[in-house]
Protein backbone atom coordinates (compact mmCIF):
# COMPACT_ATOMS: atom_id res chain seq x y z
CA UNK A 1 0.00 0.00 0.00
CA UNK A 2 1.40 3.65 -0.58
CA UNK A 3 0.67 6.58 0.15
CA UNK A 4 -1.64 7.45 -2.65
CA UNK A 5 -3.23 4.20 -2.11
CA UNK A 6 -4.01 4.98 1.22
CA UNK A 7 -5.46 8.16 0.58
CA UNK A 8 -8.17 6.76 -1.50
CA UNK A 9 -8.81 4.33 1.30
CA UNK A 10 -9.57 7.14 3.37
CA UNK A 11 -12.01 8.69 1.33
CA UNK A 12 -13.77 5.71 -0.07
CA UNK A 13 -13.93 4.85 3.68
CA UNK A 14 -15.09 7.84 4.52
CA UNK A 15 -17.93 7.49 1.51
CA UNK A 16 -19.21 4.12 2.47
CA UNK A 17 -19.23 4.18 6.35
CA UNK A 18 -20.99 7.09 8.27
CA UNK A 19 -19.67 5.62 11.70
CA UNK A 20 -15.89 5.76 10.69
CA UNK A 21 -15.93 8.79 9.01
CA UNK A 22 -15.48 10.69 12.42
CA UNK A 23 -12.53 9.13 13.37
CA UNK A 24 -11.08 9.32 10.09
CA UNK A 25 -11.37 13.10 10.27
CA UNK A 26 -10.36 13.15 13.80
CA UNK A 27 -6.88 11.79 12.96
CA UNK A 28 -6.23 13.16 9.25
CA UNK A 29 -2.39 13.65 10.15
CA UNK A 30 -1.83 10.24 10.91
CA UNK A 31 -0.85 6.90 8.75
CA UNK A 32 -0.08 3.69 9.14
CA UNK A 33 2.46 4.51 6.64
CA UNK A 34 4.34 6.80 9.06
CA UNK A 35 5.95 3.70 10.85
CA UNK A 36 9.36 2.55 9.48
CA UNK A 37 8.97 -1.03 8.20
CA UNK A 38 11.35 -3.49 9.65
CA UNK A 39 13.07 -7.01 8.38
CA UNK A 40 10.78 -9.61 7.75
CA UNK A 41 13.06 -12.00 9.95
CA UNK A 42 13.72 -8.88 13.12
CA UNK A 43 9.79 -8.24 13.07
CA UNK A 44 8.88 -11.46 13.65
CA UNK A 45 11.27 -11.77 16.29
CA UNK A 46 10.04 -9.07 18.03
CA UNK A 47 7.11 -10.27 17.60
CA UNK A 48 7.50 -13.28 19.99
CA UNK A 49 9.23 -11.45 22.23
CA UNK A 50 6.30 -8.93 23.00
CA UNK A 51 3.68 -11.74 23.19
CA UNK A 52 1.98 -11.49 26.40
CA UNK A 53 4.20 -8.70 28.27
CA UNK A 54 3.97 -5.11 28.86
CA UNK A 55 5.38 -2.97 25.72
CA UNK A 56 7.53 -1.33 27.50
CA UNK A 57 8.60 -4.95 29.25
CA UNK A 58 8.73 -6.32 25.39
CA UNK A 59 10.78 -2.87 24.43
CA UNK A 60 13.42 -3.46 27.07
CA UNK A 61 13.95 -7.10 26.27
CA UNK A 62 13.92 -7.15 22.64
CA UNK A 63 16.75 -4.04 23.13
CA UNK A 64 18.68 -6.54 25.39
CA UNK A 65 18.25 -9.44 22.90
CA UNK A 66 19.15 -6.82 19.85
CA UNK A 67 22.37 -5.56 21.65
CA UNK A 68 24.00 -9.33 21.68
CA UNK A 69 23.57 -9.84 18.33
CA UNK A 70 25.57 -8.05 15.27
CA UNK A 71 24.45 -5.28 13.50
CA UNK A 72 22.04 -7.36 11.03
CA UNK A 73 20.16 -9.54 12.99
CA UNK A 74 20.67 -13.66 11.40
CA UNK A 75 18.75 -16.87 11.61
CA UNK A 76 22.93 -18.08 12.57
CA UNK A 77 23.55 -14.96 14.87
CA UNK A 78 20.49 -15.27 16.89
CA UNK A 79 21.00 -19.18 17.18
CA UNK A 80 24.90 -19.06 18.25
CA UNK A 81 23.10 -17.63 21.05
CA UNK A 82 23.02 -19.75 24.64
CA UNK A 83 20.68 -20.08 26.26
CA UNK A 84 22.06 -18.33 29.09
CA UNK A 85 22.52 -15.29 27.21
CA UNK A 86 18.53 -15.57 26.24
CA UNK A 87 17.48 -15.84 29.51
CA UNK A 88 19.39 -12.94 30.97
CA UNK A 89 18.16 -10.70 27.80
CA UNK A 90 15.03 -11.60 29.59
CA UNK A 91 13.61 -14.44 27.45
CA UNK A 92 11.45 -17.19 28.87
CA UNK A 93 12.60 -20.85 28.48
CA UNK A 94 9.91 -20.95 26.18
CA UNK A 95 10.01 -17.44 23.75
CA UNK A 96 13.78 -19.09 23.64
CA UNK A 97 12.56 -21.95 22.21
CA UNK A 98 10.23 -19.98 19.56
CA UNK A 99 13.07 -17.84 18.60
CA UNK A 100 15.06 -20.72 18.15
CA UNK A 101 12.25 -22.57 15.93
CA UNK A 102 11.63 -19.35 14.16
CA UNK A 103 15.69 -19.10 13.00
CA UNK A 104 16.01 -22.40 12.41
CA UNK A 105 12.60 -22.43 9.66
CA UNK A 106 14.09 -19.46 8.18
CA UNK A 107 17.70 -20.28 7.81
CA UNK A 108 16.09 -24.03 6.27
CA UNK A 109 13.81 -21.86 3.76
CA UNK A 110 10.69 -23.90 5.23
CA UNK A 111 9.98 -19.91 6.29
CA UNK A 112 11.04 -17.65 3.24
CA UNK A 113 10.80 -14.53 5.02
CA UNK A 114 12.39 -12.25 1.85
CA UNK A 115 10.23 -13.74 -0.76
CA UNK A 116 7.39 -13.83 1.59
CA UNK A 117 6.29 -10.36 -0.07
CA UNK A 118 5.40 -12.67 -3.16
CA UNK A 119 2.92 -14.50 -1.69
CA UNK A 120 -1.11 -14.23 -1.23
CA UNK A 121 -2.21 -13.51 1.68
CA UNK A 122 -3.47 -16.94 2.84
CA UNK A 123 -0.16 -18.37 1.67
CA UNK A 124 1.82 -16.01 3.92
CA UNK A 125 -0.26 -16.67 7.37
CA UNK A 126 0.14 -20.66 6.01
CA UNK A 127 4.08 -20.29 6.17
CA UNK A 128 4.15 -17.96 9.86
CA UNK A 129 1.57 -20.19 11.63
CA UNK A 130 4.36 -23.02 10.89
CA UNK A 131 6.43 -21.40 13.57
CA UNK A 132 6.05 -22.16 16.92
CA UNK A 133 4.57 -19.17 19.15
CA UNK A 134 3.51 -17.76 15.94
CA UNK A 135 -0.66 -18.08 15.35
CA UNK A 136 -2.93 -16.40 13.00
CA UNK A 137 -2.88 -13.16 14.93
CA UNK A 138 0.81 -12.65 14.43
CA UNK A 139 0.76 -13.48 11.10
CA UNK A 140 -1.98 -11.07 10.33
CA UNK A 141 -0.04 -8.37 12.29
CA UNK A 142 2.74 -9.40 9.87
CA UNK A 143 0.36 -8.93 6.74
CA UNK A 144 -0.87 -5.65 7.99
CA UNK A 145 2.08 -3.76 8.76
CA UNK A 146 5.53 -5.69 7.34
CA UNK A 147 3.80 -6.02 3.99
CA UNK A 148 1.53 -3.51 4.49
CA UNK A 149 -1.69 -5.45 2.73
CA UNK A 150 -4.81 -3.27 2.55
CA UNK A 151 -7.54 -5.37 3.02
CA UNK A 152 -6.77 -7.68 6.16
CA UNK A 153 -9.40 -8.14 8.69
CA UNK A 154 -8.12 -9.47 12.26
CA UNK A 155 -11.50 -10.79 13.39
CA UNK A 156 -9.74 -12.39 16.84
CA UNK A 157 -8.08 -8.88 17.44
CA UNK A 158 -9.69 -8.07 21.10
CA UNK A 159 -8.98 -3.79 20.20
CA UNK A 160 -11.01 -4.69 16.99
CA UNK A 161 -13.37 -6.34 18.33
CA UNK A 162 -13.45 -3.71 21.59
CA UNK A 163 -13.85 -0.58 19.09
CA UNK A 164 -16.54 -2.37 16.61
CA UNK A 165 -18.66 -2.75 20.05
CA UNK A 166 -18.39 0.84 20.83
CA UNK A 167 -18.64 2.48 17.48
CA UNK A 168 -21.19 0.60 16.35
CA UNK A 169 -23.70 0.47 19.45
CA UNK A 170 -23.34 -3.28 19.86
CA UNK A 171 -25.03 -5.03 23.32
CA UNK A 172 -22.37 -7.74 23.38
CA UNK A 173 -18.77 -7.62 21.81
CA UNK A 174 -19.70 -8.85 18.13
CA UNK A 175 -18.45 -12.58 16.84
CA UNK A 176 -16.18 -13.03 13.82
CA UNK A 177 -19.01 -13.55 11.10
CA UNK A 178 -20.41 -10.35 12.65
CA UNK A 179 -17.46 -8.02 12.60
CA UNK A 180 -16.59 -9.90 8.48
CA UNK A 181 -20.17 -8.64 7.74
CA UNK A 182 -19.77 -5.40 9.60
CA UNK A 183 -16.04 -5.30 7.17
CA UNK A 184 -17.65 -5.71 3.83
CA UNK A 185 -18.09 -2.37 3.44
CA UNK A 186 -14.41 -1.51 4.37
CA UNK A 187 -13.28 -3.87 1.45
CA UNK A 188 -10.81 -3.94 -0.42
CA UNK A 189 -9.57 -1.35 2.57
CA UNK A 190 -9.93 -3.64 5.61
CA UNK A 191 -6.58 -2.89 6.97
CA UNK A 192 -6.93 0.95 6.76
CA UNK A 193 -10.22 0.70 8.39
CA UNK A 194 -8.85 -1.48 11.19
CA UNK A 195 -5.99 1.04 11.69
CA UNK A 196 -8.73 3.87 12.24
CA UNK A 197 -11.11 1.54 14.75
CA UNK A 198 -7.72 0.69 16.97
CA UNK A 199 -6.76 4.78 16.99
CA UNK A 200 -10.67 4.96 18.02
CA UNK A 201 -9.83 3.33 21.56
CA UNK A 202 -6.74 6.48 22.31
CA UNK A 203 -7.18 9.02 24.57
CA UNK A 204 -6.53 11.80 22.75
CA UNK A 205 -6.70 12.28 19.13
CA UNK A 206 -3.59 14.22 17.52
Amino acid sequence: MTAEEFQKARRALMRRDPVLAPIIKRHRSRSPLDTPVMDPFTALMRTITAQQISTKAAATIYGRLVAMLPKNATPDALLALSDEQLRQAGLSRQKSAYLRDLAAKVKSGDLPVHSLHELTDDEVIDAIVKVKGLGRWSAEMFLMFRLRRPDVLPVGDLGIVTAIQRLYGLRKKPKPARIVKIGEAWRPYRTVACWYLWRSLENEPD
